[in-house]
């Protein structure tokens, strides 16, 4: 093997690392993003980072689209614009995020024990503009991943310093406007970055949404690019009213138009402040990194998806509350150094992130008034988690990393509600040792393969492990362990000639224990049978010029039960995505910008026997941006340009309108798809000022 210097192999593990961990808080690391994947670096076919100005550039309906960034991963909605959007990725409906990791800026973005949904994440406290990097990470092959990060992660950075203060105002249909102003100030080594944003929004539905929303942040940062902290402040707060998936039988009916509303009292409030602090060191023996963060949070949600099935005379409506704080910390280092002669590198951390969460709760209501308890309980809960990872360069052409992570899980329930809280209350603690591993082999200077393995978990609703009694019935209840387990592998490569191109195919495969999840439109558990996923990925980045370049990606993938089905079940993991297609071509030239994206998700099984089965949904936006001046930059965004009629979401289940119940046809329920339309064209005006 040739020999290198010390110096050398610290460069190639940084440039790594880079690809997930988040960047150094100083400007000039900042502005430039976290590197992507490369040979020679890369650790797994389906790890990198999406170029910023791609996906600055890209058109974005709402805020969190822009994890759309991360290959193969689809973002929609299914009710209103402050609520977490709908995630898709490798085979599995995500909910709102129950197996797929977010961070921004080093504090995570997914809630345990939420009051909607285990792994609730909510993107919409972020500000696109303010995003320096979006790097990402599938399958749980990584060590330093933990928490909900089976089928990938994605970490979002935020800038600490900005070419210039800009304010900048968008007017749009359907009543949508913005206003986003934010600067920096820089004196020496120190850095003050501040943003506020303020957004109005009806969309096209026939009950307004009436979204507002505020949004502020504050960061001071000081060092240089081998020492420095950063010390960010963030607020948010928003309220909306929300049209929820209908029945497709009152739209075609004629009873309902696809935009129409069957409870205009749906919606709800939700609010995030937080404050955090990153500290890094960068040195020839190594580099450390310290994260700590505090978080507060208040969420309550309005939802009715069944109507009058289970209550003919108030409606089926109900609330459901979050009240939280959060606490974590984290601290990482790696350090070069020799396995038998071998050069490698070393790298071991210790996370901790506690809940105290003062009230999730399950209420009955009819517009918005409380009528019942289902469930009120206050939740405690705290999630150790030691790593290490050894990377070794075995010589020119292979090298390997080996890992094991340990998580400690300690919870305890108090249950308010007056007739089975005390029941459904206990205390407990899970624990899971996780190993990973990953191999490398440099064919040509132009191609390299991979080979990773290793296991993963994401933790389920603490109340589902201590649950004895449904609070719906009061029948007996199962528990669920509060930590679920799965494996991964996958077999990748990478073709990548020059900087200006790269391909990447991925064969994947995920176990998972069981699907049992905490239904939290319920309040009880709903225990699952194992599963398998597998699947295929390629990706294209091709910079065909300096003006023009060319993302594409591609997904296939298979969900399936395992096991002999119970009677009138079939093996199908109902609502996982069989096929995801995007495309983009962007421009960047003199004063021009131009971004033209397409989103195709395939049909999916809506129910176990594959019986009834979702409509594709195929999305195309456009966006343009012109500088007048150094001053002045209008843009145009053009959502749904095609004015295609697909659908956000799609569910088959039972429901019953207040015209079925006169009508006495109901019964036990009419089962239906219900849908939630994904928006007609729109499009959206913009004026920026740089001062």
């Amino acid at each position: 093997m040739r020999a290198l210097s010390r110096h050398l192999w610290l460069g190639i593990l940084f440039s790594s690392s880079a690809v997930c961990a988040q960047d150094a808080s100083l400007p000039e690391i900042q502005v430039r993003g976290p590197r992507d994947a490369a040979i020679g670096t890369a650790e797994s076919a389906s790890e990198g980072a999406a170029e910023r100005e791609v996906f600055q550039a890209r058109p974005k309906l709402r805020p969190g689209d822009i994890i759309e960034a991360v290959p193969g991963v689809v973002a929609t909605q299914h009710s209103g614009d402050g609520k977490a959007n709908q995630y898709f990725l490798r085979g599995f409906n995500l909910d709102h995020g129950i197996d797929f990791s977010m961070k921004v800026d080093g504090m995570p973005v997914n809630m345990p024990t939420h009051g909607h949904g285990q792994g609730f994440a909510d993107l919409n406290f972020l500000i696109p503009e303010l995003v320096s990097g979006v790097s990402y990470r599938k399958g749980p092959y990584f060590a330093d991943n933990g928490d909900f990060s089976l089928a990938g992660s994605a970490t979002l950075d935020y800038f600490s310093v900005l070419d210039a203060p800009f304010a900048e105002l968008t007017l749009g249909s359907n009543n949508y406007r913005r206003l986003l102003a934010a600067g920096s100030r820089s004196v020496q080594d120190q850095t003050w970055l501040g943003a506020v944003e303020l957004v109005g929004n009806d969309g096209p539905w026939e009950v307004p949404e009436n979204l507002r929303k505020a949004n502020a942040v504050l960061r001071y940062s000081q060092g240089s690019a081998t020492q420095g902290f950063a010390v960010t402040g963030m607020a948010y707060k928003s309220r909306w009213t929300a049209t929820d998936q209908v029945p497709q039988r009152v739209i075609d009916s004629g009873e309902l138009s696809r935009f129409g509303s069957l409870n205009p009292t749906d919606g709800g409030e939700s609010q995030r402040v937080s404050l955090s602090g990153k500290w890094f060191d960068k040195s020839a023996d190594g580099e450390t990194q310290v994260n700590a963060y505090a978080i507060g949070y208040r969420f309550d949600l309005f939802s009715d998806f069944t109507y009058f099935l289970n209550d003919p005379v108030n409606g089926d409506q109900f609330e459901q509350t979050d009240r939280r704080n959060v606490f974590g910390a984290q601290a990482s280092h790696t350090r070069p150094d020799k396995i038998g002669g071998l050069d490698g590198a070393l790298s071991f951390g210790a996370q901790w992130r506690g809940d105290r969460i003062n009230e999730v709760g399950l209420y009955d209501t009819l517009a918005r008034e409380r009528l019942a308890t289902v469930r009120n309980d206050k939740v405690s809960q705290d999630l150790f988690s030691v790593y290490a990872q050894q990377l070794v360069y075995f010589n020119d052409r292979w090298r390997g990393y080996v890992g094991l992570r340990g998580d400690v899980l300690l919870y305890d329930v108090q249950g308010r509600e007056p007739v089975y809280g005390a029941l459904n209350s206990g205390s407990g603690h899970d624990t899971l040792v996780s190993p990973k591993a990953g191999l490398a082999f440099t064919l040509t200077p132009a191609n390299e393969f991979y080979l990773n393995a290793g296991g993963g978990f994401h933790s389920n609703d603490v109340r589902g492990a201590t649950i004895t009694v449904d609070p719906q019935t009061g029948l007996p209840a199962d528990r669920v362990p509060a930590l679920a387990k799965g494996k991964g592998a996958e077999l990748g490569w990478r073709f990548q000639p020059n900087d200006d191109l790269t391909t990447t195919i991925a064969l994947w495969g995920l176990r998972l224990d069981s699907e049992v999840v905490f239904v939290g439109d319920a309040g009880t558990t709903e225990p699952g049978r194992g599963s398998d996923r597998r699947g295929i990925e390629a990706t294209l980045r091709w910079k065909i010029n300096d003006a023009l370049r060319l993302d594409v990606d591609a997904a296939l993938s298979r969900a399936r039960f395992r096991g002999i089905p119970p009677e009138g079940e079939g093996n199908y993991v109902d609502n996982a995505v069989e096929r995801v297609i995007a495309a983009g071509v962007t421009y960047i030239e003199g004063p021009w910008t131009a971004s033209l994206w397409l989103r195709h998700l395939g049909p999916r099984a809506l129910d176990t026997l594959n019986t009834v089965r979702s409509s594709a949904n195929t999305l195309l936006n456009l966006g343009a941006r012109y500088a007048v001046n150094k001053h002045l930059t209008l843009g145009l965004d053009v959502f749904n340009l095609a004015g295609k009629k697909g659908n956000d979401i799609e569910y088959f289940y039972a429901s019953c309108t207040a015209r079925e119940v006169v009508a006495g046809t109901c019964g036990a329920g009419i089962e239906d798809r219900h849908i939630h339309p994904m928006e007609p064209r729109s499009a959206r005006f913009s004026a920026k000022w740089t001062f």
